[in-house]
């Protein structure tokens, strides 16, 4: 798993574990199933946080039977009998084909052009079963690349106009539960993971020389420490500012939740914002991307000596 949505462990309840545990591998199960074993290496925190809303809202099976944990569970098959999830493996496939095609652009490498590959069956098929979401995420990674153009340097207005977009399929996949709330939650947390992997990145979008609003701001970048010694008041307003607006956005739409609020709320409340502090101090440990998932090997937090 990785992502920068998720949940702080030690404050929820065994049953909410439990329950968390078998929707991020039914998610995994679904990705399986429709689009084979190779796109399992998708299954992420963010995608999982999306499907406990999406399900909570518009999901006809609330309860499902959990997947015994073992080496081999990857194998196993979908508990759930759901249309939703499965349209959200179709979305966590195609949102993964462009972020691999929004690597290439920027820097091109062995590693992207392999995963790309190992992929590729299964962004066909999902283009194939959901070519309205592969065209609304595509027109989401050509609006950053505008604004990457333009050389904006707010990070939060960058992600919000990319969290728009990639809303349009997810407010899709909720169909009669669609609301303009819905869109609003999705979109802000859309822009807190992008400003929490902006600051994962610095060091390294420095040295790769790819766009990092925060980087286009500075005048001058040593290190990642130093950055953030002179820019911490700014830095972390940004970092507050967005959870503000994530979870004003979560309180519009909570009360229609049926189901696994105590999942969401610890989410939203206690792990996102420790998230967005571990990577504002240095010390996170989240993979941002499945090309980050599978080589484990990346620094995101070197230190200059």
């Amino acid at each position: 798993m990785f992502g920068y949505t998720v949940p702080m462990y030690p404050r929820l309840s065994a049953r909410d574990l439990s329950v968390y545990r078998r929707y991020y591998c039914e998610t995994c199960h679904q990705l399986k199933a429709g689009y084979g074993l190779m796109a399992t290496a998708t299954v992420n925190y963010d995608m999982t946080f999306n499907t406990l809303i999406l399900n909570s809202l518009a999901g006809d099976i609330l309860e499902f039977e959990g997947t015994k944990h073992s080496p081999l569970c990857v194998f196993g098959r979908p508990r759930a009998d759901s249309t939703l999830m499965q349209k959200m493996a179709g979305y966590t496939v195609l949102l993964t084909k462009w972020e691999l095609y929004d690597d290439k652009i920027d820097k091109p490498s062995f590693k992207s052009n392999f995963i790309n590959v190992a992929l590729g069956r299964a962004i066909a098929r999902a283009e194939r079963d959901y070519p309205d979401y592969d065209e609304a995420v595509g027109a989401g990674f050509q609006t950053l690349h505008e604004q990457e153009l333009q050389g904006c340097t707010d990070a939060i207005t960058m992600g919000e106009a990319f969290g728009r977009a990639l809303s349009v399929p997810l407010g899709q996949i909720a169909g009669p539960a669609d609301s303009p709330a819905l869109h609003t939650l999705f979109t802000e947390l859309t822009a807190a993971v992008y400003v929490m992997d902006a600051l994962d990145d610095l060091e390294n979008d420095y040295c790769d020389e790819t766009y990092n609003p925060f980087l286009r701001a500075c005048s001058r970048f040593i290190n990642r420490e130093d950055y953030l010694a002179h820019n911490l008041y700014e830095t972390a307003a940004t970092v507050n500012d967005v959870m503000r607006l994530l979870q004003q956005s979560y309180a519009a739409i909570r009360p229609q939740l049926r189901t696994t609020t105590g999942i969401t709320d610890n989410i939203v409340y206690f792990g996102v914002p420790d998230a967005a502090q571990q990577a504002l101090s240095g010390h996170s440990t989240a993979k941002a991307s499945v090309k980050n998932a599978i080589d484990g090997s990346r620094a995101r937090n070197r230190k200059a000596h």
